[in-house]
């Protein structure tokens, strides 16, 4: 019997004070089974994983025969030219169009988008995608996408904050912590920022 497949999407970095927003589109069997790992658990969504276990499913699906990721990303001044919802959108479209050029996908493959993505606006929006509230939490495909979404742009972050040592975005990866706000205090932002989702005070 041949395989059936699903493709899940989902973003990370929505509401981030800096960072781009990642957005992962996952190919997995139907069959939840035939991509479980015991040892690791029951397959959540990536909030609800510590960081060490992400990347260790990151890693299983990574090296498993039958998962595939797409992964894309849309930076700061992206966001604030068309705003985080079309962005995220955008990346979504993109990585799923990536996905299904690696892999010749069926146009009639099932797509399910966690809640607030779309693939395309209106009458462009792709009939057989569906956006389901709380997709990470409801479906395998959408979880697991949502792991590859997280450690791909975590790592991201780790990266930048090399380059930027003073706001610690290694630590809070963008988001409006206590420590990240008072750095932003202290030294205003810097070209990793989202300037339109700071206060005022905070602009350049």
């Amino acid at each position: 019997m041949p395989m059936r497949w699903i493709v899940g999407i989902d973003e990370v970095g929505r509401g981030a004070l800096a960072g781009p927003v990642v957005v992962a589109a996952a190919l997995v069997p139907v069959s939840k089974r035939a991509i479980a790992n015991y040892t690791l658990g029951t397959l959540k969504d990536s909030k609800k994983l510590t960081p060490e276990v992400r990347e260790a499913w990151f890693k299983h699906f990574k090296n498993h025969p039958n998962v595939s990721f797409a992964v894309a990303r849309v930076y700061p001044r992206g966001i604030e030219k068309m705003n985080i919802s079309k962005a995220a959108n955008l990346a979504a479209l993109r990585a799923f169009k990536r996905l299904i050029k690696e892999r010749n996908l069926s146009p009639e493959t099932p797509v399910f988008l966690d809640g607030g993505l779309y693939l395309g606006n209106g009458s462009t929006r792709l009939m057989h995608a569906k956006t389901v509230i709380k997709g990470d939490e409801k479906i395998h495909a959408v979880a697991a996408a949502s792991i590859a979404a997280k450690v791909t742009r975590d790592r991201f972050m780790c990266r930048l904050a090399k380059a930027h040592p003073a706001y610690g975005f290694d630590a809070h990866k963008g988001y409006g912590t206590q420590a990240h706000r008072k750095a932003l205090r202290e030294t205003g932002p810097c070209d990793a920022h989202r300037l339109t989702f700071l206060a005022p005070q905070y602009k350049i």
